[in-house]
């Protein structure tokens, strides 16, 4: 797979594996648009994402990030397009983005231990997990999340493990696999 051959390259994983900071970090080198697609529904929603669940329900949040995700996907410009943790899990996201033939898609994989640090310390600002006050209740958590998803996940392109990486060097290798 040549850099030129793909225009939008999709990045998934679980919350804290680094999909948006990656995804900046990449766009960067490879001199391409950037888009989270939580911030652009959120954007076009002119709403948080907690307020849009809130206010007009889970299933409403996904048909949205399923509509974006699907026209994000035909963008003529080049793009690295960062996934929120959830969406290769719902309706087909995964095989749109598989079918896509101007798309390539990454998994950034990290293990329940690195995932637990990482999103310990910031859980306050990830309503899925910000009532959980004890460690181990939070790697429970992930690592049923992680399961559940698992099967969504592995059917990405490439998978990079994002352990002892800084964005600098996951960027350098996803670009080398695209």
């Amino acid at each position: 797979m040549s850099e030129e051959s793909k225009s939008v390259i999709v990045l998934l994983g679980y919350m804290g594996s680094g999909k948006t900071t990656v995804g900046q970090e990449l766009a960067s080198v490879l001199s391409y648009v950037h888009i989270d697609l939580d911030d652009y529904i959120e954007s076009s929603e002119n709403s948080t994402i907690a307020e849009i669940i809130d206010q007009k329900g889970i299933i409403y949040f996904r048909k949205q990030e399923m509509t974006h995700l699907e026209m994000l996907l035909k963008r003529s410009e080049k793009t690295v397009l960062s996934l929120g943790g959830g969406t290769p899990c719902y309706y087909d996201n995964m095989n749109l983005v598989n079918k896509c033939s101007n798309a390539a898609s990454i998994y950034l994989r990290a293990n329940v231990p690195f995932l637990t640090d990482r999103l310990f310390i910031e859980k306050e600002h990830r309503p899925l997990i910000r009532s959980i006050d004890d460690k181990e209740e939070l790697a429970e958590f992930i690592g049923k999340h992680l399961l559940e998803r698992s099967i969504f996940y592995d059917m990405a392109d490439f998978t990079v493990s994002i352990e002892g990486k800084t964005p600098q060097q996951l960027a350098q290798e996803i670009r080398t696999l695209v």
